[in-house]
């Protein structure tokens, strides 16, 4: 086989600075969801084991999303183009069907697919990624350089917004907006017409944390948690208290008092206060570590792209990223009460369905972006050692060749 031949079948490698802080987290979160949930599993299932089943089915189910996702080359997701916009709105109207969508606590942000219900912002969180990875590459001057390249996006991101704002669900319209900010930014597009957008946008999102009531007891309670801890402040309070009990090296894997019956959503939004109190704030820390080593080189991986002219991936990466970083810090600054509280989950660790297969998935598609660069860089190598090796032979002295045993050149 020539070498011509030998690069063109070069394929890419899995790259394990991804893939070992994504195993290491998913293996903590299936400690953490078994420690955090086997009082209330057993209180209200019957079976101590319900929700860790459940944590480690949708796993599996979000493993097997993961393999596909690394056998999907880029250059078809990116053909797709502006059909994922239209796969993000149809996710988020499907919840207002009668039969379809599916209605918890007030919110309405299901969908029921019999077997399983499934929450429909969890996948256009990738797909609003996909979308806009494509437009920034066809629209990548236009963004730079006018404010109308800004606005088409930002308008199609706040259509999603409203309809995430009529389910109700605040905390997954902020991370949309801050994904997609964040995308445009790293596109180049200047600061002054982001910052002409967040004149525009900002007093929007405030009205929405106001116009409900319970938004605002949800502030009020963050501000002064204290004052009415068996109330409204009952969540943050039982948080800071798990918090303070772990101290620096926690009181012990499934020795925590909060999880049982103190602290709600124990398994879920407030994972993290379990963590802490039972692994401390080393533990802590070391998990918050573990999310700066998967997001640190997947933005070095989107960087990589850029360089290498790969650009819808570049951008897929970059979103992916954001997403899993400001959802992490948003749900660990809910837990150690430097946010008001909302209903997001740790990625990979709190017990979840939908969420967890999506994340999963995105996590797949990031090894796949990584495995078509290193396949790139690798082939680039390939055809430059045979374009010296060609010159080399092309020459009119021929390739070099070595001196006879015994023969010496003198100075």
């Amino acid at each position: 086989m020539s070498q011509a031949q030998r690069h063109q079948v070069i394929r890419g490698r899995i790259d394990w600075h991804l893939l070992m802080p994504a195993v290491i987290l998913a293996a903590l979160g299936v400690v953490m969801v078994a420690s955090s949930s086997i009082a209330v599993a057993q209180a209200k299932m019957g079976d101590p084991a319900y929700y860790l089943t459940r944590h480690v089915i949708y796993l599996v189910l979000g493993m097997a999303a993961a393999a596909v996702a690394l056998r999907i080359e880029m250059l078809r997701l990116e053909q797709v183009g502006r059909l994922w916009l239209l796969l993000a709105f149809i996710a988020l109207l499907l919840v207002f069907m009668p039969g379809l969508g599916h209605t918890v606590n007030g919110a309405t942000r299901w969908i029921n697919l019999g077997v399983i219900r499934f929450q429909a912002v969890e996948a256009v969180k990738l797909l609003m990624i996909l979308y806009l990875a494509g437009y920034l590459v066809r629209q990548g001057h236009t963004v730079q350089m006018t404010l109308t390249g800004v606005l088409k996006p930002i308008l199609a991101v706040g259509g999603m917004v409203g309809l995430l704002l009529l389910q109700p669900d605040f905390g997954s319209a902020v991370l949309l907006v801050a994904i997609a900010v964040g995308m445009i930014w790293l596109a180049g597009a200047r600061i002054g017409n982001l910052g002409l957008l967040a004149m525009a946008g900002l007093p929007l999102l405030i009205w929405a944390a106001m116009f409900e009531s319970y938004r605002m007891k949800r502030v009020f309670s963050f501000l002064r948690p204290w004052e009415t801890p068996f109330s409204d402040g009952f969540q943050l309070t039982q948080s800071l208290i798990a918090v303070g009990r772990g101290e620096w090296f926690g009181v012990g894997l499934g020795a925590s008092v909060q999880k049982l019956f103190y602290l709600p959503e124990a398994h879920t939004d407030f994972i993290v206060a379990v963590l802490a109190e039972e692994l401390g704030l080393i533990g802590l820390l070391l998990t918050l570590a573990l999310f700066v080593w998967l997001t640190g080189r997947a933005f070095l991986v989107g960087f990589r792209c850029m360089q290498m002219g790969q650009r819808f991936a570049g951008y897929c990466v970059f979103g992916i990223a954001l997403w899993l970083s400001v959802q992490a810090l948003i749900s660990i600054g809910v837990n150690m009460g430097m946010l008001p509280t909302k209903g997001l989950t740790l990625p990979l660790i709190s017990s979840g369905g939908s969420s967890l297969i999506m994340t999963c998935l995105a996590i797949g598609l990031l090894l796949r972006c990584s495995a078509e660069l290193d396949r790139a860089e690798r082939q680039g190598l390939a055809a430059a050692d045979e374009s010296a090796a060609d010159e080399l032979q092309d020459s009119p002295a021929g390739p070099e060749q070595p001196l006879p045993p015994g023969n010496w050149v003198p100075a």
